[in-house]
């Protein structure tokens, strides 16, 4: 039987144990949760992503998952930044039918505007979509495929001379003596755009080979110019 003096130190022992235990309890749930949520953040982007890759690339015209053949490249010049950027490949068998690259405007009305153009083998624009932004409600945002059509004007552009003839009207904007139509009093973000698509399209026919064949890999850095 334990004497009086003997049960504080024993209490203060299975004190101990339960806070030990509760913390491991409470270490265990968080990871878990964050797990879960991880996941979760996981698959919604990468829902995203490919809600906006079919946008672009009609799925009847290629066999394979382009989310799944991808490679990374850097070019800052033509791609707008520094960091790794994705390109998603789309093929019919073994032929190339189209590659999606991933682009930054770093110069729109409210910073970056990050875009996903899919060009064909034979460099013809497939589609353009906006992925992310931060331009104007009301005005820039007319770059969203659901707030406007005039994203659409880049479909069907033929890019294949723009390495030897970057400054085609076709490829320049109203606002600076070209073709392409501006978003009413969005003119800045309208030629933030135009620029990058035309730079994208470049990089595409300047890297075309290497962008179908180099194997793909999570980390592989990819054509550079």
């Amino acid at each position: 039987m334990p004497t009086p003096e003997s049960s504080p130190p024993r209490r203060g022992i299975r004190a101990a144990f339960y806070l030990t235990l509760f913390a491991l309890i409470a270490a265990v749930l968080l990871s878990t949760v964050e797990r879960l949520t991880g996941q979760r953040i996981t698959d919604n982007e990468l829902a995203e992503r490919l809600a906006a890759l079919s946008a672009v690339l009609p799925g009847d015209q290629y066999d394979n998952q382009p989310h799944l053949d991808r490679i990374y490249v850097r070019n800052a010049e033509l791609l707008g930044s520094d960091e790794a950027l994705p390109v998603y490949r789309a093929r019919n068998g073994e032929q190339p039918v189209a590659a999606v690259l991933t682009a930054v405007a770093p110069n729109g009305f409210s910073g970056e505007i990050r875009l996903l153009i899919a060009i064909d083998a034979g460099g013809e624009v497939a589609g353009v979509r906006v992925i992310e932004h931060r331009e104007t409600p009301g005005l820039g945002d007319a770059i969203e495929a659901d707030k406007s059509n005039w994203i659409e004007s880049f479909t069907g552009l033929d890019g294949s001379s723009l390495a030897t003839n970057p400054l085609a009207r076709e490829w320049i904007l109203d606002r600076d003596g070209g073709r392409f139509d501006h978003i009413t009093s969005a003119t800045v973000t309208s030629r933030a755009v135009v620029k990058a698509v035309r730079n994208a399209v470049i990089y595409f026919d300047l890297n075309r080979e290497k962008i179908f064949t180099i194997p793909a890999a999570a980390q592989d850095e990819g054509p550079e110019r």
